[in-house]
């Protein structure tokens, strides 16, 4: 069974349908809960957002990946990200007052809404989904939800207004994890993501442990900060790099970090949902490190 950050008609449960699942899924009602069937197994696997082009990462699932028992990313999936005004039927916009969405939602049309319903009251709470089931409730206190048409048609919900984001072309990012297992072969155009606890803060700290990426020629498409939650000043990195753990540029990328980390938490190498393929430059193949080792052995040789 697969889980996912639920309920029905949420984007996640969209992202979840376009792998072509061929097994049940079950929705669940956090973040939090999805990755925790996964533990548990409850759940073979579990689909969660974990990245958004306009409001960055997505703290619920990285601090629940940074602090509970090891999960591994296997897939990954980009979903296009549009929202509309939905109410029950009859009403107009012009009757809205109380609008309920998911904070993510609400930050993504924050411009539109404070243009058009600059009197609406905005709660933010759930997912889109639940805030379109919320509304079709009769006696709900809301008058409209901020969410995806699917949502507002699967709760039989009319649109006041459509395409109301206020980014063009926002993206979410989902990510597939499950317990720990070995990653799938290499593709050519794979991500390996990882946690980073730094040893001690002084300075070049950081600059040290990005050098151990640089100087093997592995490019990172994301890096983020997060408090990790013991004490001020104390964060914890949330690291997307090109590549996958067999490569030989990242692999030695991994042996320099938990050299030089306090802790790495290795959250699984698999294919990049855009198909992105790194530029490898000379000096950084695997071919390379493969003469590179045997010319050194070559030395040490009787």
């Amino acid at each position: 069974m697969l889980g996912y950050f639920g309920p029905e008609g949420s984007f996640t449960h969209q992202a979840l349908l376009s792998l072509g699942p061929d097994e049940p899924t079950t929705p669940f009602g956090s973040v939090g809960a999805t990755l925790e069937a996964v533990r548990s197994g409850r759940a073979r696997a579990g689909l969660v957002p974990i990245e958004n082009s306009v409001e960055g990462g997505v703290s619920a699932t990285l601090d629940d990946l940074a602090a509970g028992k090891p999960l591994v990313i296997t897939a990954e999936v980009l979903l296009p990200v549009q929202f509309g005004l939905y109410v029950r039927p009859g009403v107009g916009l012009d009757q809205v007052r109380r609008i309920i969405t998911h904070p993510h939602a609400h930050a993504q049309t924050r411009g539109w809404l404070e243009a058009r319903l600059p009197e609406a009251v905005v709660v933010e709470e759930g997912s889109t989904a639940a805030a379109a089931a919320e509304v079709a409730r009769p006696q709900s206190d809301f008058d409209a939800a901020v969410c995806a048409e699917v949502a507002g048609r699967l709760y039989g919900l009319e649109a006041a207004a459509q395409d109301i984001a206020d980014n063009d072309g926002a993206v979410t990012r989902f990510v597939l994890v499950s317990r720990p297992a070995p990653p799938p072969a290499p593709t050519g155009h794979d991500k390996t993501s990882l946690i980073l606890h730094l040893r001690e803060d002084h300075p070049g700290t950081l600059m040290q442990t990005l050098e151990q990426f640089s100087l093997r020629g592995v490019n990172l498409c994301r890096i983020e900060s997060r408090p990790a939650k013991d004490r001020i000043g104390n964060y914890y990195f949330a690291v997307d790099a090109e590549g996958h753990l067999r490569d030989a540029r990242l692999a030695e990328a991994l042996a320099g970090l938990h050299r030089t980390c306090k802790r790495v938490d290795y959250l699984g190498s698999y294919p990049r949902a855009d198909r992105t393929e790194p530029v490898v430059r000379a000096g950084f193949r695997d071919s390379d490190f493969a003469k590179a080792a045997a010319w050194l052995d070559g030395l040490l040789a009787d």
